[in-house]
């Protein structure tokens, strides 16, 4: 019977040391420190992050250009071509 209760004794004296130490002013002051820092992570990624979709849009709208421009060349060239082969069939 005194087997069972020193486990439990121990657990509980444990646990209460731990609430205290979790809830001491040196415990917040370092959790003070961990969330700062993980706030300051979280605003660097996030600015990563904005940069990152900025260069996208970037990237986006000067393929759709080129796209446009070949399109348009493209469109040109089918028409030039056309044109000469219809020049052709009018002078022979």
């Amino acid at each position: 019977s005194k087997m069972f209760w020193r486990p439990f004794i121990g657990g509980v004296a444990l646990g209460t040391l731990g609430v205290k130490v979790l809830t001491s002013r040196e415990a917040k002051v370092v959790y003070s420190h961990i969330t700062a820092a993980a706030l300051h992570c979280r605003d660097d990624i996030m600015a990563t992050a904005d940069t990152l979709q900025e260069n996208c849009d970037d990237i986006y709208q000067r393929a759709k250009k080129l796209n446009e421009e070949s399109k348009a060349y493209n469109e040109q060239m089918i028409k030039d071509a056309k044109a000469v082969q219809a020049e052709s069939c009018t002078e022979a």
